[in-house]
């Protein structure tokens, strides 16, 4: 098990139901290990590469209507 984490800068976040939104499209999600939000589009999150990828997630999150900012 290798467990990644990251922190992204999202879109679509911009109230309290946002954040809960965003929790229950990764709620369950297989492999993932932590996920916090803020009010500002920050979002972190610990996943374990064996079992999930960053692009598995961040598919599920756009699901829900949230897009990440590339840097």
């Amino acid at each position: 098990m290798s467990v990644q984490t990251e922190t992204l800068q999202v879109t679509g976040i911009r109230c309290e139901k946002c954040v809960n939104r965003l929790g229950v499209v990764l709620k369950d999600h297989p492999g993932l290990e932590y996920a916090n939000a803020n009010l500002m589009g920050v979002v972190v999150l610990s996943y374990d590469d064996e079992q999930t990828t960053r692009d598995a997630l961040l598919s599920a999150m756009s699901l829900g209507g949230f897009r990440v900012l590339e840097f």
